[in-house]
């Protein structure tokens, strides 16, 4: 019995190694992200009645705003394939150079509340055709709203923007729509014009 002692520790030492030997190694799978597919740009006059009209996206709502705060000029651009929406407010401050610093603050005040997300918030200028500047703000990180802006004919007319998502998908997976929506934020920077300059 002594001398099978020997011959069996070593067949099973043997048969361990073996088993334990020919597992495969584990290997986590990257993260990855459901496809999304954009549709090809395509864009339309607002035909609703304001103090200011533009083009946007066929695939684009224009709702009224429904807040509790609404006032008559504001809309949402509701994409209901991307559940996001542009919000759009307008606001008439009748050559007051104070309305229009404090327009001008609020806006700013609004895109600041998102630094508590944000890693970046980048601001620049679009020149329109229409010679209107607009300050754009490009928000990065995990925020609400990725895209915001505002432009102003400075004496009459302000009229501001910001993109949000009805979802809480993260923004590494929304990269894609939010760059296609910035787009379309974009042209319709590049479309605008004052009904009342309108000729």
């Amino acid at each position: 019995m002594k001398k099978n002692n020997p011959l069996l520790l070593f067949t099973a030492l043997c048969g361990l190694l073996l088993f334990t030997g020919c597992a495969e190694e584990y290997t986590p799978k990257p993260k990855g992200f459901n496809r999304i597919d954009l549709p090809v740009a395509k864009y339309q006059p607002l035909q609703e009645r304001h103090p200011y009209t533009f083009e946007h996206s066929v695939y684009a709502k224009v709702l009224k705003d429904s807040s509790r705060i609404a006032e008559p000029h504001w809309i949402d651009l509701y994409y209901p394939q991307f559940k996001a929406n542009i919000q759009i407010t307008y606001k008439n401050f009748n050559q007051d150079p104070k309305k229009f610093n404090d327009l001008v603050e609020d806006a700013r005040k609004l895109t600041s509340r998102h630094q508590i997300k944000a890693y970046a918030i980048e601001e620049s200028q679009i020149k329109t055709p229409t010679g209107i500047t607009a300050s754009v703000f490009e928000l990065q990180g995990e925020v609400p709203s990725q895209f915001q802006f505002y432009l102003t004919d400075s004496t009459k007319h302000f009229f501001r923007g910001a993109l949000y998502f009805r979802t809480a998908t993260s923004n590494d997976s929304l990269a894609p729509v939010i760059e296609y929506l910035k787009k379309d934020a974009v042209h319709l920077l590049n479309t605008l014009h004052w009904t009342d300059q309108v000729k």
